[in-house]
């Protein structure tokens, strides 16, 4: 009877241990208190690894590996010292590898599976930097809630974007990856993006079809030197405020869960290992409760900065700042339990690191179902779906940017017209994927040459010209341009010579720009140039459809070209978009989101600057601000961008001419269609504070409208200014809204505008 007693006892004592520690998993808990139920159970190792990220390192659906970093790798999963992997996909692989950590776990903690989901999973919208030229916050937002849905169901629940990072600098390859140079359009994007990949509402994070979206690179990673990759950052406080902080500002705003630290140093400190940045700003003065995660390595990469002697100091410095998951380091899971141990790290960095980590996954929904994003049926009837698709194609005409159009030679007629397509690009079917497209297949897009062959009654001959690229070309190795093959020109040229217009396909690659990608020229690669030119020859009718990631230099072919359409890379759906657009069935509609320079040595360039102490030739002799060989102009504005139809504003009106502080401003211009085709115009405000306790930029964004109005239609167009776009931040953080004269300048680019004044008082 005693022994009897003693079993139902110890049977009562384990069953009561086992509801404890699953406590946690009761979804009528606050998720704070599942969280602490949780982290009550693990030890250090197991907090540890929640701070640990791994790429894929084995075929997860086969055997175990053996041997080397990856059997080290496979053990630390087992053991539940990893918290999430990348580049994981596919619902079998995503399948497999959670059930590795929620079955063989001490405790079953879900792994956050992240990827690099940029413009796209596998169906690709137009890269960031086209899609920024849409101006279209709408759309924006649909192209990352159709990446997002693609994601999720290949079991993805964690993207590392949007790149928020705002940069003036053509040279640098990722411009290509973020929204341009203005701070005020790069909010509204950051914003749009955020809610496009995780929903509009803290509840919808937990939704089969959104993911977790990550803010990067925190902070000021689109300043390096000279746009050399990785270079150092050396900017003011004034910058750093203004221009670089408001779109990180504005995805938190918007709920985004995680942050992304950056590969440069700021102030001389390595961001990874920046206190400033990470703790003083971002989850003190913001209140950030999501968690950051290092880029790829660059706990490791203090040591070449300088900054840490080893990968234990470095550990050491990256957790103090504010640091949460190391990507690729390896070193919080090496370094991290001693440092704890000997006392030079507080266990209490360690915990507010787990608790921001688990609270995401907690959010994503995670811990309810560990295999939500494990659907095949789901994977089969979401990826490249023809919803997808048509929501991609929608999004690529938004963001093509029509720069010059001399004797309205576009839109092409549809009929009767012999037509010459010319360039590599024209009819290849991988560049204009972009790049960033991981998951996307090689050979997927829509080539210019297919979508122009839709169109059937006219006369249409493909000619290559010349190879832009020799050799293979991938995401990892230097691409090798051709520069010495001219074999097909005289067949180029031949073609040309007996048509009524040429369209030329050319530019850049799509893996000439993004990570690693910076250049020192701005021109057309390889022999494409001359190729241009030649054509140009036998035929000035020219369609110039630019591939690119970046602002060209071009100046020649922006004097002697007739018409140049800026195509960027579009996508899944290039050809088709730019078709669409070339024969009128879509009136472009895009502005460029940063200026074009006329030549690389302009570079930055950028319409926001600050004037000097001498910024007009007033004298009439050298001593002012400009270049002795060339305008200081850019070639093309930002904001800038035509239509098939024309605009007219006037009548900008404010509501009176002196303002008390607090008060709003309202301003209206008419907007009419004056031209001959029904279009859309993006209507820009610009303003700027005239005498203030910092230099001001000569003109701020600080408002515009997508408008679209049929063939003589006139509309009023309403912008309320409020002190939220009055103000500035001082050189220590501080928002400021000062008293004195503000103009005020509406109209279709930067330069462009109407202009009126008021004062506050």
């Amino acid at each position: 009877m005693k022994i009897k007693t003693i079993s139902i006892l110890t049977l009562f004592a384990i069953t009561t241990m086992n509801a404890q520690n699953k406590a946690h998993l009761d979804k009528t808990k606050p998720i704070e208190e599942r969280i602490d139920l949780l982290m009550k159970q693990m030890t250090l190792e197991e907090k540890v690894g929640q701070m640990n990220q791994y790429n894929g390192f084995w075929e997860v659906t086969g055997p175990a590996p053996k041997g080397g970093t990856a059997e080290l790798k496979y053990e630390h999963l087992r053991k539940g010292w990893v918290g999430s992997m990348l580049t994981v996909r596919g619902v079998n692989q995503v399948r497999a590898v959670q059930k590795i950590a929620v079955e063989q776990t001490r405790l079953g903690i879900p792994l956050i599976i992240g990827f690099d989901v940029i413009h796209g999973y596998k169906t690709l919208s137009p890269i960031p930097l086209a899609e920024a030229a849409s101006w279209d916050l709408a759309a924006i937002k649909k192209s990352a809630q159709v990446a997002a849905a693609e994601a999720s169901a290949s079991g993805i629940n964690w993207t590392f974007g949007p790149m928020v990072d705002i940069s003036r600098e053509a040279r640098w390859g990722r411009v290509m990856e973020g929204a341009g140079e203005d701070p005020f359009l790069g909010s509204k994007i950051a914003e749009a993006r955020v809610r496009g990949f995780q929903g509009d509402s803290f509840g919808d994070l937990a939704k089969v079809n959104t993911i977790a979206a990550c803010a990067k690179h925190f902070a000021a990673y689109g300043f390096s030197e000279s746009g050399k990759e990785y270079n150092t950052v050396d900017i003011g406080n004034a910058t750093l405020y203004n221009t670089v902080l408001p779109p990180f500002k504005a995805a938190k705003d918007a709920g985004v869960r995680t942050f992304m630290n950056s590969f440069n140093i700021l102030n001389g400190i390595p961001a990874t290992g920046n206190k400033f940045l990470q703790r003083d700003i971002l989850k003190g003065k913001w209140n950030f409760n999501g968690y950051v995660i290092t880029d790829w390595a660059s706990i490791r990469e203090m040591i070449n900065h300088g900054f840490a002697a080893d990968g234990k100091e470095a550990s050491q410095r990256a957790v103090e700042a504010g640091a949460d998951m190391d990507m690729e380091s390896h070193l919080y899971v090496a370094e991290l339990v001693n440092l704890v141990k000997e006392g030079k790290v507080d266990i209490k960095l360690i915990d507010d690191s787990v608790r921001r980590i688990l609270r995401v996954k907690f959010e994503l929904g995670l811990f309810d179902n560990p295999f939500l994003y494990c659907d095949e049926k789901r994977e089969k009837e979401t990826v490249g779906s023809k919803a997808n698709n048509d929501a991609v194609l929608d999004m690529a005409k938004k963001s093509i940017v029509l720069l010059k159009n001399e004797r309205n030679l576009l839109p092409l007629k549809k009929s009767g017209q012999k037509i010459a397509l010319i360039g590599a690009l024209a009819k290849d079917k991988t560049s204009p994927l972009g790049s960033w497209r991981i998951a996307a297949e090689d050979n997927s897009a829509v080539s210019v040459l297919e979508g122009m062959q839709q169109y059937k009654d006219n006369q249409l001959t493909y000619e290559k010209g010349a190879d832009l690229t020799v050799g293979p070309t991938t995401f990892t190795a230097e691409l090798v341009f051709n520069t010495t093959d001219k074999s097909g020109f005289e067949a180029a040229k031949k073609a040309a010579a007996s048509a009524d217009v040429v369209v030329m396909v050319l530019g850049e690659h799509g893996f000439q720009s993004g990570e690693a990608r910076s250049r020192t020229s701005l021109d057309l690669p390889g022999v494409q140039q001359e190729l241009l030119e030649e054509i140009y020859k036998v035929n000035p009718n020219i369609v110039l459809v630019l591939n690119n990631g970046r602002p060209l230099a071009l100046p020649w072919a922006a004097e002697k070209i007739p018409a140049i359409v800026e195509a960027w890379q579009l996508g899944t759906q290039t050809g088709n978009a730019l078709a669409q657009v070339l024969y009128g069935d879509y009136n472009p509609s895009g502005k460029l989101p940063m200026s074009f320079p006329r030549n690389v040595g302009q570079c930055p360039i950028y319409y926001n600057f600050h004037n000097t102490g001498r910024p007009t030739n007033s004298e009439g002799n050298v001593f002012w601000s400009h270049y002795t060989d060339v305008e200081k102009t850019p070639q093309f504005p930002f904001g800038f961008g035509l239509s098939y139809t024309t605009f007219e504003y006037k009548n900008l009106k404010l509501d009176k001419a002196t303002y008390a502080k607090g008060e709003k401003v309202n301003v209206s211009v008419e907007l009419t269609n004056t031209g001959n085709f029904e279009g859309k115009e993006v209507v820009q405000l610009y303003i700027r504070d005239i005498t203030a306790s910092l230099s001001r930029p000569v003109k701020e964004l600080k408002g515009f409208e997508l408008v679209e109005l049929k063939k003589g239609e006139t509309k009023t167009i309403r912008f309320t200014l409020t002190e939220n776009e009055l103000g500035f931040f001082d050189n220590e953080g501080n928002y400021l809204v000062e008293p004195g004269t503000f103009k005020v300048f509406v109209g279709t680019n930067s330069d462009e505008v109407k202009e009126t004044a008021f004062v506050l008082k």
